[in-house]
């Protein structure tokens, strides 16, 4: 098991004996949803970023339910959707600054020669240089900004 997941056991395990039953409900979806990987890699061991992997898409659906509950004008469901996310969000890594992603796209296109017309793969070597500590959508604008 990673640190992550050893982490999130723990953190759910104090959540019961405290009663806490938000942190407990948030918490409970993200061990299913780390339970749900594990049978995925079939035997394999789940490593550290294939759980915040995990994290980062349960954070990008409930954003989406968050804007869909938002629109609908469900107030009560999009207050329950921002605690689980700020909740979710305590097990990801610190997001890098605007600055820090800047400098990491500049780096690999100078390094790719980077055209505007391969900036899918562009994105996909920044990416996986970022670790998943950036969103796709900031670094593609960046990248926009720079291939111009």
């Amino acid at each position: 098991m990673s640190q992550l997941t050893d982490r999130v056991d723990h953190d759910l395990k104090e959540a019961m004996k405290a009663r806490n039953e938000s942190v407990l409900s948030a918490l409970r979806l993200v061990h299913s949803a780390f339970k749900n990987k594990q049978i995925e890699l079939v035997g394999k061991e789940m490593m550290e970023d294939e759980a915040i992997a995990v994290l980062r898409t349960m954070v990008k659906q409930y954003k989406d339910a968050l804007s869909d509950f938002e629109t609908a004008g469900r107030t009560d469901l999009a207050e329950k959707q921002r605690a689980e996310i700020e909740i979710v969000e305590r097990y990801l890594p610190a997001p890098l600054s605007e600055t820090e992603i800047e400098s990491v796209c500049v780096a690999v296109i100078a390094e790719t020669n980077a055209t505007q017309k391969n900036i899918g793969k562009t994105i996909g070597a920044i990416m996986k240089r970022l670790g998943g500590r950036a969103d796709g959508n900031t670094v593609r604008s960046i990248l926009q900004k720079h291939l111009r």
